[in-house]
């Protein structure tokens, strides 16, 4: 086992690593810009290293600052957490090279599932079912044409190096693909320095179904069940849930196994998210995200498995001391990632909380960095914290989660609390019944309006 681990992050994930760390008997090291000296990860960790000025770039994104911290520190291991540099395969290889471990998968697979052309090829060579499209990277727009009109208008135009929504682009008509193609392509340039796209059929009301699977990366790897993250506004989540409403076992079982095969083969090291959509009773690949999930404590409560002190046992050459049998699901659990925004326009409400009261009682969980008097620095993530509950039904989750919700009292900034506080009472939203696009849908409706 590690006897020091540096937490490359802030915020909730950086604390939560933080109390894996505790459990497991680990010393911690926090690193910190100049505008987090006051977070609480920094007051509760062993150790603390100012690594830069607020700018991620020099400081959360400043590898160099980074080894410098574990060289001053002792420390033998990196957390990264997500965002930042946890699927940057290079930083796996650097610290690689400084004798120092990455909690995280191995740097090819990194890569590999970063490029989004070579997952999806990956994919289906690995037995999982792809969104007809484009083989590879599209070579021109003369090929972007030709083979939208193969699959079929709508089309979605995608990033290679693409995330969170950057880079992807719906054409529902063959005027608009040209310009579309355009947008995406510059979009992809300055997010990611590379504008390669390809192309991919558009589903018109699928839901967002991930697996979320662990691996000790010698050719065993297991499945901990599913996610529903369908309801998104830009393709970000803000509400995730397990199970999924809308899957018998059978099929939940079916998907799991394919996922479970394929990362077997893969010989995946650590935990990872395999993305799928689901339409009409199939599924279809669309990326696998190669680090600890935003929404990994919906899984956490109905496995009642510590994701984040596995995923550091396995890099440590350890291994997970459960096989699939022994993986048993209780009940249901939903999140709500509670943003520093206003919940109508959406703008980012970075400030001072001046009262702060998170809910509490049987089933509610509540990961968060903030407290009374901390003030929402404006150079980062606007997350302030994440609200989960679990019954054992969904119907008694989203009662407890409707508690919760009016009990949450965050004063100072804007938040989504009471978008949240909209959802839990919508119809739709009750009965399990959205897609990726309901949500959009709801909000140009004036949802949020009465």
């Amino acid at each position: 086992m590690f006897d020091k681990i540096l937490i490359a992050n802030r915020g909730e994930i950086a604390l939560r690593v933080l109390r894996a760390c505790k459990e497991l008997g680990i010393a911690s090291v926090a690193v910190h810009s100049t505008a987090d000296e006051d977070a609480m990860h920094v007051r509760l960790a062993d150790e603390s290293v100012c690594i830069g000025p607020p700018a991620a770039r020099d400081s959360y994104l400043n590898v160099p600052a980074l080894l410098a911290a574990c060289e001053i520190t002792g420390a033998d291991a990196v957390h990264p957490g997500y965002g930042f540099l946890s699927e940057n395969a290079r930083f796996a290889e650097i610290l690689a090279e400084h004798d120092i471990h990455f909690i995280g998968p191995k740097p090819a697979h990194i890569r590999l599932m970063g490029d989004k052309i070579e997952a999806r090829r990956t994919a289906e060579r690995l037995g999982m079912p792809v969104v007809p499209g484009s083989d590879g990277g599209l070579s021109s727009d003369r090929e972007a044409i030709s083979l939208a009109h193969a699959l079929g208008f709508p089309v979605l135009v995608k990033a290679a190096a693409g995330g969170g929504g950057r880079g992807m682009k719906v054409a529902y008509e063959p005027d608009e693909l040209i310009a579309t193609l355009a947008t995406a392509r510059a979009e992809a340039k300055a997010a990611f320095g590379d504008d390669a796209l390809y192309l991919e059929k558009y589903l018109a009301h699928p839901r967002h179904v991930e697996i979320q699977v662990l691996g000790d990366g010698h050719g065993r790897a297991i499945h901990l069940g599913e996610r529903d993250c369908s309801l998104q506004r830009r393709y970000q989540k803000i509400w995730e849930e397990g199970r999924c409403p809308a899957l018998n076992d059978a099929a939940r079982n079916a998907i799991g196994e394919t996922v479970a095969k394929a990362m077997r083969e893969l010989e995946y090291l650590g935990v990872g998210t395999v993305e799928f959509l689901y339409e009409d009773g199939k599924f279809y690949f669309i990326e696998m995200n190669t680090r600890i999930q935003v929404e990994h404590p919906v899984t956490e409560m109905i496995t009642d498995i510590d994701l984040v002190l596995e995923q550091i046992r396995v890099a440590a050459g350890g291994d997970f001391e459960f096989s699939q049998r022994d993986v048993k699901f209780n009940g249901h659990a939903i999140e709500c990632r509670i943003n520093a925004e206003n919940p109508v326009s959406f703008r980012p409400s970075p400030g001072k909380i001046v009262h702060y009261h998170p809910p509490g009682g049987l089933g509610v969980r509540v990961d968060s960095a903030v407290y009374h008097g901390y003030s929402i620095p404006p150079y980062y993530d606007s997350l302030v914290g994440k609200l989960i509950v679990h019954g054992k039904t969904r119907g008694e989750c989203l009662m407890r989660l409707k508690r919760a919700l009016d009990e949450f009292v965050i004063d100072g900034i804007e938040t989504t609390l009471p978008l949240f506080r909209a959802l839990v009472r919508e119809k739709d939203v009750i009965d399990g019944d959205f897609h990726i696009h309901w949500l959009e849908g709801f909000l140009a409706g004036g949802g949020m309006n009465g």
